[in-house]
C-alpha cells in the first residue's frame, strides 16, 4: 500500500460522516493491529478476512470436497457484485490453505487477479497471485495465509485512495459471508456443544447490517442488497446469544441453511 494513503483516511473523515453510517468493527476482526494502522486502515474500511478464518482452526479438519465451490472464469459486471465476489475468493483462499489444496491454488489466484482488475487494482494483486501459486508449490502454508491477507489490505488500499470505501466494506462481507457458510457446514456435518460455540457473533452480523444501511440509498435497493439485508436480520435472532454459549445440533442446521442461503445470494449473481 503506498504511503500516500496514510493521510487519506483523515481528509475522508469529517465527509463520510455525514454520508455513511458506520458500525466498530469488532475487536476479535481486527486481526494485525500495526499492519493496519501502517496502512492507514481505520473505521472507514474493513475488518480482516484472516481474522475471521483463523476462527475456523478451532473447527478441526474441514471436508473440503463438501465445502468447494465452483469458480468462475469471467469476472462480474456488477462493482458490487465484483467485491462481495473478491471477498468470497479470498474466504476460497483461506479454505484451501486450511485443508492444504496446492492443486487448487492457482485457479484462485488467475480468479483473484481477474476480479481485482475488474475493480481497478490489478497491479497491486498481481504480485500476489504469483506469490500465491509459488507458495502453495512449496508448501508454505503461513506465507498463504500472508499473502491473502496482504490481497485484502492491498484492495482497501485503492479503493481508500479511490474514495470507493463502500467497496472494502463489501469485500469484507463477502469472506465473512463465504467464512460462516464454511463454518456452520463443518458443525453441522461434525457437531460438538464445543465447536458450536464459535458460532454465536451476533456482534458481527450487527456490524455488517450497518455497513449494509450505510450504502448508497441506489445501492440498498438492489434486489439483492435488500436479500442480504433481510437475510442478516433474519439470522440476528439466533446467534444473540451469551458469548460462549453452545448451539443444539438442530441450531447449528438453521444457521447452516440460513448461511447458505446469504451465499447464494452472491453466488447467484455471479457468471456461470
Amino acid at each position: 500500500m503506498v504511503i500516500a494513503a496514510l493521510s487519506l483516511p483523515g481528509i475522508l473523515c469529517a465527509q463520510e460522516k455525514q454520508e455513511t453510517k458506520t458500525a466498530k468493527i469488532p475487536e476479535s476482526l481486527i486481526g494485525d493491529e500495526h499492519l493496519r494502522e501502517e496502512f492507514g486502515v481505520n473505521e472507514f474500511t474493513t475488518p480482516s478476512i484472516r481474522k475471521v478464518f483463523d476462527q475456523l482452526d478451532a473447527l478441526g479438519t474441514l471436508p473440503y470436497d463438501k465445502l468447494k465451490r465452483p469458480i468462475s472464469e469471467k469476472a462480474p459486471a456488477d462493482r458490487v457484485v465484483i467485491a462481495l465476489g473478491l471477498g468470497m475468493l479470498i474466504g476460497d483462499g483461506f479454505l484451501i490453505v486450511q485443508c492444504e489444496k496446492v492443486e487448487e491454488m492457482e485457479g484462485l489466484g488467475r480468479a483473484l487477479l481477474r476480479y481485482a482488475k475488474a475493480l481497478g487494482a490489478g497491479v497491486r494483486i498481481g504480485k500476489h497471485s504469483q506469490s500465491l501459486l509459488e507458495n502453495s508449490i512449496l508448501g508454505d502454508w503461513d506465507k498463504l495465509r500472508d499473502e491473502l491477507a496482504a490481497t485484502q489490505v492491498d484492495v482497501e488500499a485503492e479503493m481508500v485512495l479511490l474514495r470507493d470505501v463502500e467497496v472494502a466494506h463489501l469485500i469484507a462481507l463477502g469472506g465473512w459471508l463465504r467464512a460462516f457458510e464454511i463454518s456452520t457446514e463443518a458443525v453441522a456435518e461434525s457437531y460438538s456443544e464445543e465447536k458450536s460455540r464459535n458460532l454465536g457473533r451476533a456482534d458481527i452480523v450487527e456490524y455488517f447490517i450497518a455497513t449494509l444501511d450505510g450504502l448508497h440509498p441506489k445501492l440498498r435497493q438492489l434486489p439483492y442488497i435488500v436479500d442480504l439485508i433481510e437475510g442478516l436480520h433474519a439470522m440476528l435472532p439466533l446467534l444473540d446469544v451469551p458469548e460462549g454459549k453452545a448451539f443444539t445440533e438442530a441450531e447449528v442446521k438453521d444457521l447452516r441453511e440460513k448461511a447458505q442461503l446469504l451465499a447464494r445470494v452472491v453466488t447467484g449473481q455471479l457468471p456461470r
